[in-house]
């Protein structure tokens, strides 16, 4: 390989590498499809009716009557400390020193508005069609340019939209069946610094963009064994993202400014697949219970591919699967007003040692309370408010600039994170 192309490869390692913890949202899968779910901290969406239950479960729109309608939109309001604890970088010249830069970053977890739109429509006596609109995977990183993260992660945007056209039936009085697919257009951003090879000199900069459409699919059931009692389960697959896009790498200076460039480039990793469990269990004419499970297959997630410049760079992942449980409850107070709380624990896939800052995620509690109001026998509005309290976590992540020269930088970085976010969502449902 040229001196040129060996700096090109090893100068955009450092961004590359980072492409993983973005591009499959780390912990950060948006579960806020449902304002009615958030006021019961998703616990009862697998076993639930409607079109706004779509997105958990393609049998829930089986038994609607004519046809629906549900628009819902969340903000999602992160804070979080990031502290540095000591981070290095190893130039050839200085060996090692303090990565220096701003040593506090305060709130670099954007705002979040996620809106979503469902829709169901009664064929025949069996079968029903629908189609969704979500955002199962969105999120917005942005530290300063003179942070002590920078030579890992300066701004991180992942959008995914996913596009659910579904048919569901019932295949018996007690039984209800869905199946759909899931047509999904990624976009992600990620910039970062480069060391020059002076710290007297500006940093570097690389940026990577990219988008690809790319499908996949879902299947659910319903199973209603008892008058009071529902069951229900669901699987979405995991799903192979290509996306074709731009590497940039500029402001490198003396030997490593051959590494400065402007390429296409072709990135490659899968989102993981999602099975949930549901139960929904009518205690009285007015209470009634909910609990739910969901598997995450996040080791799906195995690797990123990125090819630019003849090269292709293969960054393993070390992602773990995860288990998230919900309990909550509904209680019809009259007519017109239903009140409902639930609690959920959500661990994250994100690996102890050597989590990234471009998604500093924690294990978390979700507490949950919602209600909603009857306005007429067509329209139903929804409002629901949940608290996120994240366990405290170490950034680690160890980066390598221009990897397999003789300019070879190392990168340690050593950081803890403190955080909690607050989400409002507010829904409609029209049946027509």
């Amino acid at each position: 390989m040229s001196t040129s192309k060996s700096l090109l490869l090893a100068a955009t390692a450092v961004g590359l590498v980072s492409l993983s913890t973005s591009a499959a949202a780390a912990g950060f899968y948006v579960q806020e499809q449902s304002a009615k779910g958030l006021g019961r901290a998703y616990s009862g969406e697998a076993t639930d009716t409607g079109a706004a239950a779509l997105w958990w479960n393609p049998a829930a729109i089986a038994s609607v009557e004519n046809g629906e309608v549900y628009s819902g939109f969340h903000v999602v309001s992160a804070h979080a400390d990031v502290v540095d604890q000591g981070s290095t970088i190893t130039r050839p010249l200085q060996g090692v020193t303090g990565v220096g830069g701003a040593g506090l970053e305060r709130d670099p977890v954007e705002t979040g508005y996620v809106p979503n739109l469902a829709v169901a429509k009664r064929l025949n006596d069996r079968f029903v069609a629908g189609f969704a609109i979500t955002a199962p995977y969105d999120f917005t990183t942005k530290y300063g340019r003179d942070s002590w993260t920078r030579y890992e992660a300066l701004t991180s945007r992942l959008l995914t939209l996913d596009f659910q056209p579904t048919l569901a039936f019932q295949a018996t009085p007690w039984l209800d069946v869905g199946v759909g697919l899931d047509v999904e257009y990624t976009h992600a951003r990620l910039t970062n610094a480069l060391p020059n090879l002076s710290p007297l000199l500006p940093d570097g900069n690389s940026e990577l963009k990219g988008d690809g459409w790319n499908v996949g699919w879902n299947i659910g059931a319903q199973a209603r064994p008892s008058s009071r009692l529902t069951l229900a389960a669901s699987y979405r697959s995991a799903i192979r993202h290509d996306l074709g896009g731009h590497v940039t790498v500029s402001g490198l200076q003396g030997p490593l400014a051959v590494a400065n460039v402007d390429t296409g480039g072709e990135a490659r990793f899968s989102t993981p697949w999602i099975a949930t469990f549901g139960a929904r269990y009518k205690a009285t004419d007015r209470l009634t219970l909910l609990a739910q499970v969901q598997r995450f297959g996040w080791s799906e997630f195995s690797a990123i591919d990125v090819a630019y410049a003849g090269q292709t760079l293969t960054t393993p992942e070390r992602y773990h699967d995860t288990t998230s449980e919900a309990f909550g409850a509904e209680y019809v107070v009259n007519p017109k007003i239903t009140v409902r709380a639930g609690i959920q624990h959500d661990p994250t896939p994100t690996p102890d040692v050597g989590r990234s800052a471009r998604v500093p995620d924690g294990d978390r509690m979700l507490y949950a309370v919602g209600f909603t109001y009857e306005r007429s026998r067509s329209m139903s509005l929804d409002a629901g408010v949940s608290y996120i309290h994240f366990d405290n976590t170490h950034v680690g992540a160890d980066a390598t600039a221009y990897a397999g020269t003789p300019l070879v930088t190392p990168i340690s970085l050593d950081g803890e994170v403190t955080g909690n976010a607050v989400v409002f969502s507010v829904g409609v449902r029209k049946r027509f």
